[in-house]
């Protein structure tokens, strides 16, 4: 069974940083894809950005592209999201999640084809 533990959420005001981190356990493929997404109220959950946990490749939703950067530490099981420059745009409960499968294609971020999540961590951006 695998689990998703993400942390870092908090309040900010706007331009300032934050860095989440989901730790992963129970079994994972180490070739495997990880994604971070977001859900603000009333709205539909987005994808934010993914990274391909076998070899590095990373990509990001156009609205955070230049400001997000998705990264893991293998050794430990954990993947990060470093968020700089943030707006109050960016206010939403974020998710960390994997795929039992590759994504098709990897960088569509489509929630449905993720099935392990975490259970979110909100950030709050203040203008």
């Amino acid at each position: 069974q695998v689990q998703l533990v993400e942390s870092g959420g908090g309040s900010v005001q706007a331009g300032g940083s934050l860095r989440l981190s989901c730790a992963a356990s129970g079994y994972m493929d180490s070739r495997n894809y990880m994604g971070w997404f977001r859900q603000a109220p009333g709205k539909e959950r987005e994808g934010v950005a993914v990274i391909y946990t076998g070899g590095g490749r990373t990509y990001y939703a156009d609205s955070v592209k230049g400001r997000f950067t998705i990264s893991q530490d293998n050794a430990k099981n954990t993947v990060y999201l470093q968020m700089n420059s943030l707006k109050p745009a960016d206010t939403a409960m974020y998710y960390c999640a994997a795929p039992l499968h590759p994504p098709m294609p990897w960088v569509a971020l489509r929630p449905g084809e993720y099935n392990y999540w975490g259970q979110g961590t909100q950030v709050t951006v203040s203008s």
